[in-house]
């Protein structure tokens, strides 16, 4: 008997220690994330996540869920994972199938973005700039196939730790995954040099772009080198027309983006989105 306590105590030691040292693993790879910078961390980004869900649920667009926001760095690695739900495990208050998505968008955004002074053209696609490209005849149809998502990645640990900042168990992975409708940016350094990514979900497509654009800003993370919008920057363009024998519509400038639900209310909302930061000369 005394062995057999001896042993089951030795056993929870171990667990212990080794979950421990998962932990602090993970800590430490969310602190190394080489494009996230300047000290923000995951209270910073859950603070700029729910506000910017309020000041999008204020023109009435979108359902009014909770969100998720997933950062990555330049390489892809997931940093961190936040949501608006409640925290790591009030998986019963948001969609939870928004989880990976957020970092299947912060993954697209990352990896179809450029930094200024690239050899190629210094643009950011955000992933809502992709929906018309992908769509069948488009230029780029079955790209969203292209990078698949990790999914020993997106479903490992425990589920109590999910957008649980630095702790979720994607911190420290390459999630990958290709996502083409609205929510994913590109972060940028006030360079113009591409950090990584964000990658917001949890509502309609048009809201999740709407609370990453305001989510991004409110960090400091916007100063976007160029882009596809009318604006050059990196913003849903709204030009889907109705065409016949076209259901989806035809976008004029070839990276539009539907309307989700109220095109007044979604327009107002795009309205009223902050511009994207100068690049420091």
């Amino acid at each position: 008997m005394k062995t057999q306590k001896a042993s089951m105590r030795s056993h929870l030691m171990l667990a212990t220690v080794l979950c421990t040292a998962a932990l602090a693993s993970t800590a430490a790879n969310a602190a190394n994330c080489s494009g996230f910078v300047f000290g923000r961390d995951s209270a910073a980004v859950q603070s700029a996540l729910a506000s910017a869900v309020q000041t999008v649920a204020s023109f009435g667009a979108g359902l009014g869920n909770a969100m998720w926001a997933t950062i990555v760095d330049a390489n892809g690695t997931v940093c961190l994972v936040v949501n608006t739900g409640g925290g790591g495990g009030a998986v019963e208050s948001i969609w939870l199938g928004s989880r990976v998505i957020s970092a299947q968008k912060a993954s697209t955004a990352n990896a179809f973005s450029l930094s200024a002074g690239s050899s190629g053209t210094a643009i950011a696609l955000s992933t809502a700039n992709l929906y018309t490209a992908v769509q069948p005849g488009g230029s780029l149809f079955g790209l969203q196939a292209s990078n698949p998502v990790d999914v020993a990645v997106a479903y490992a640990g425990a589920f109590y730790n999910y957008g649980n900042g630095v702790f979720d168990p994607m911190v420290g992975q390459v999630i990958g995954g290709v996502n083409v409708f609205g929510g994913g940016l590109a972060i940028y350094s006030p360079t113009g040099v591409r950090l990584g990514a964000i990658g917001v979900s949890g509502d309609s497509s048009c809201t999740d772009h709407a609370v990453a654009w305001m989510t991004r800003h409110t960090l400091g993370l916007d100063y976007v080198p160029g882009g596809v919008s009318p604006n050059h920057d990196d913003n849903i363009i709204y030009d889907i027309t109705s065409q016949t024998g076209q259901m989806p519509g035809v976008s004029a400038g070839g990276f539009g983006h539907p309307h989700c639900f109220s095109a007044d209310k979604e327009n107002a909302v795009l309205a009223a989105l902050p511009l994207t930061r100068k690049l420091a000369k």
